[in-house]
């Protein structure tokens, strides 16, 4: 029986890649949902899918992770857990979707709650901003504050894995400001392509959104900004092979980036076989407090760490072997004298 996969918004369900790929269950937000049939809802999916795995962004109204947890705390069930994810909302939309595609393995579901935050790792969620005045989930420098008042300023912004941001130019979109973050390629990678993006308007002095070294997938949504940007630089820089794929730009968006000028972009692994060899390459540990399967530092239904291993015993081979020179009645190995006994 697959571990069910449950959102709170619509805007998190992506159309599935295939067949295969199980739908995610929406649960609608508190105030159009009194509690008891909050209940009800979370009482059905428990019996028809045993576990339920509940993904809400950080950026939900605090309103909906008290729902979420008065269920779980009424219904005194430890079998659902509440995946919380920092992505945008675009990103999260394809986390969402990653997980609904593993949910058709034999993943146990601890192995499919706490794979949220390996498979964050691998989405490289990001927009073309007209400002980033109002931008507070991205680290952003008094510079580039002060050059989105220059007429015609673009930014590209990458917020995760690693937060950057890089203006562009108003006609050739070309960069001409300075990362806001570190993790860019190397040098001789920058160098490399330096020809070709240049042609393609690509930042100049070699600055770049740093982008995935593996294959990927591009999904865009557009909102109010008219830019190219993403299918004419982007794609030849992070050598994106796959057709670019398109989809309605969430509601939560704008309020996420601050602004409603923006195309929001996210590269991702598309293979739901790849996926599967990702997490089931991982270490599996079970949950010292609940039980539950785990991959990686934390349970995915409890939160409960992973405690920390156990120091290795010590080398016999560092022990005295046999008696040796006697000093003050303790025997000495190797000519280092051993530890005296606390005293009482």
């Amino acid at each position: 029986m697959p571990t069910a996969i449950a959102v709170t918004s619509t805007d998190l369900v992506l159309p599935p890649t295939g067949p295969g790929t199980p739908q995610a269950a929406v649960l609608p937000p508190p105030e159009s949902r009194p509690l008891d049939a909050s209940l009800a809802d979370m009482q059905q999916l428990l019996a028809r899918y045993g576990h339920v795995v509940v993904v809400c962004p950080a950026a939900a109204p605090t309103a909906v992770e008290h729902r979420l947890r008065a269920v779980r705390a009424l219904l005194e069930s430890d079998r659902i857990a509440l995946v919380r994810t920092d992505l945008p909302p675009l990103g999260a939309a394809v986390l969402v979707r990653q997980l609904r595609q593993l949910a058709g393995y034999d993943f146990s579901p601890g192995v499919l709650a706490s794979a949220a935050r390996l498979l964050a790792h691998y989405i490289y969620a990001g927009a073309v901003l007209g400002s980033v005045s109002r931008l507070d989930r991205v680290p952003v420098s008094l510079g580039s504050h002060l050059k989105g008042w220059l007429p015609g300023a673009h930014f590209a912004v990458l917020a995760g894995p690693t937060p950057q941001i890089v203006r562009l130019g108003s006609r050739s979109g070309s960069a001409a400001g300075s990362r806001s973050a570190s993790g860019s390629r190397s040098a001789s990678g920058s160098a490399s392509r330096s020809g070709s993006a240049s042609r393609s308007g690509s930042a100049s002095g070699g600055e770049h959104l740093a982008g995935p070294e593996f294959a990927t997938e591009l999904l865009l949504a557009r909102g109010q900004l008219q830019t190219d940007w993403p299918t004419t630089t982007l794609v030849p820089e992070w050598r994106i092979p796959g057709p670019v794929h398109e989809a309605p730009l969430p509601a939560s968006s704008p309020g996420w980036w601050g602004t409603g000028k923006l195309v929001e972009f996210a590269a991702y692994l598309p293979d739901p076989a790849v996926l599967h060899q990702l997490v089931s390459s991982v270490r599996r540990e079970a949950c010292h407090w609940c039980g539950m399967e785990l991959i990686g530092d934390r349970c995915g239904f409890c939160a409960a760490p992973l405690p920390p291993a156990a120091p290795p015993p010590p080398d016999p081979g560092s022990r005295a072997l046999g008696p040796g020179p006697r000093e003050g009645g303790h025997a000495l190995g190797t000519g280092t004298r051993t530890a005296r006994p606390a005293l009482p």
